[in-house]
């Protein structure tokens, strides 16, 4: 009887150690993916933030003025414009406006 009273004793021990180290490990993992959750939303928010700048910095307006400024570019007009023809091919003569 206190063979089987021993061996009962120690799988309600090892029942109850197991049981603790359970718990331990499912707040362990808990606590990890809540701190996932944060990384991920804080994630989130850098990509919309990131994505509303890159909106910012595709407006017309800012590519043009970025184009004279940085660029010097200037609208075309037909006073600056320069027409290229292949070599040996006749000069045309130019359309005029209606």
């Amino acid at each position: 009887m206190t063979r089987l009273n021993l061996v009962l004793l120690i799988a309600v021990l090892a029942s109850a150690l197991f049981l603790v180290h359970t718990q331990y490990e499912s707040r362990r993992l808990f606590a990890e993916i809540d701190k996932a959750e944060g990384e991920a939303r804080r994630i989130a928010l850098a990509h919309e933030r990131l994505q509303v700048e890159k909106r910012e910095q595709a407006t017309p307006l800012r590519v043009e003025k970025l184009a004279k400024e940085q660029l010097k570019m200037r609208n075309a007009s037909p006073a600056i414009t320069q027409y290229v023809q292949p070599k040996g091919a006749a000069s045309m003569p130019a359309a005029s406006a209606p």
